[in-house]
């Protein structure tokens, strides 16, 4: 998919797409790098777009590793069925407001990596709550969770733009949570490592 249709899907439906343009080859790494890919069984990557980072995560998991990819948008979803024929991949297209119902239904008790990049800033408050704790049940001490946000950090609330800090959401949620900042992309973004327990 090119940069230009990336573009006009992110202006036609942005509080979904949530990003102007696909991660760059930095932000991916800096958002598999704190993974223990080399250990992973079961790898999770929430709103997986193009597969920007999907491709990079690929290359790192192991042969007998299966990664759940959900994806929402139906023209990033077709371009993923499109471009990634890997039997380690199942897509998903589906909310993950589905999240536990759909790993259930596919047997799976435990998740050890999660990759996010979904937009929270464009959730209401009760869904990113919602998504943690549809998450927490499938993660065990050593699982380890990313997601990234953009620098700027800006959500809307009440009709009027205002900040968003992840940092305290993520703190109910693990028991370890860094973060650095990734300038080579479009927008900056913050990194979180969350970790489960601390290790």
């Amino acid at each position: 998919m090119s940069l230009r249709t990336f573009v006009g899907e992110a202006l036609t439906n942005f509080p979904t797409v949530a990003a102007i343009s696909p991660s760059s080859r930095y932000l991916a790494t800096a958002m598999l790098e704190p993974l223990t890919l080399a250990k992973t069984r079961v790898a999770l990557e929430l709103g997986a777009g193009t597969g920007a980072i999907t491709h990079v995560l690929l290359d790192q998991l192991p042969p007998n590793a299966t990664l759940l990819a959900f994806e929402i948008n139906p023209r990033f979803f077709d371009c993923l069925r499109r471009t990634i024929s890997d039997p380690r991949v199942i897509l998903i297209n589906s909310s993950v407001e589905n999240l536990d119902s759909e790993l259930h239904r596919r047997g799976i008790q435990q998740v050890d990596s999660v990759i996010s990049s979904l937009g929270l800033a464009f959730m209401p408050d009760r869904e990113r709550e919602a998504l943690f704790q549809r998450l927490s049940p499938f993660l065990h001490p050593k699982s380890v969770f990313t997601q990234y946000q953009y620098i700027h950090g800006l959500q809307f609330v009440g009709g009027r733009l205002c900040r968003l800090n992840l940092r305290p959401l993520l703190n109910r949620y693990f028991s370890s949570v860094q973060s650095k900042i990734v300038w080579l992309n479009l927008p900056p973004a913050f990194v979180f490592t969350c970790h489960a327990q601390t290790l």
